[in-house]
């Protein structure tokens, strides 16, 4: 299972990195492509065809008029996870773009990088137990994070 995360400019790329990275600690080998739905779409087009022959999932970071994940969706019949990066400016509601999808659109959405990663992990346990494993184990410890903070403030 790979992720190809597709960001919308290399603005997105720390972003995108620290998906990658949380990626890596489920076992998940992750790409970085640069490709923009408003200004090369021909772009995002060749890559979801060089992938999309593979076990993938589109990742796609694009903030402000986010058309890169509905693009993504619409031209791919893999899974595509919109994890747009919050930006204050707006007051956050660039988000909005990443939401609002039009029908037979619908890529998952998903906030912050590390729960983007889980939610990718998530689906990739569906065909590999060591992936699931991992995900087990990640609950376990941020269940066992609570735990050890009710602890110490007893």
């Amino acid at each position: 299972m790979k992720a190809v995360i597709i960001m919308g400019s290399k603005s997105d790329v720390e972003y995108s990195k620290k998906i990658a990275e949380k990626l890596a600690e489920f076992g998940i080998e992750s790409v970085l492509r640069v490709a923009s739905a408003h200004k090369t779409p021909e772009k995002v087009l060749e890559i979801i065809r060089e992938y999309e022959k593979e076990d993938v999932i589109f990742v796609t970071v694009a903030g402000r008029s986010n058309a890169l994940s509905g693009f993504v969706d619409a031209n791919t019949v893999k899974p595509v996870v919109a994890s747009p990066p919050y930006s204050e400016k707006f007051a956050g509601m660039d988000i909005l773009s990443s939401i609002r999808m039009p029908s037979g659109v619908a890529p998952l959405f998903v906030m912050e990088a590390e729960n983007t990663a889980l939610g990718v992990a998530k689906i990739a346990s569906l065909m590999d137990e060591s992936v699931e494993r991992k995900v087990r184990d990640y609950q376990q410890r941020k269940k066992g994070e609570i735990y050890k903070s009710d602890e110490e403030l007893r």
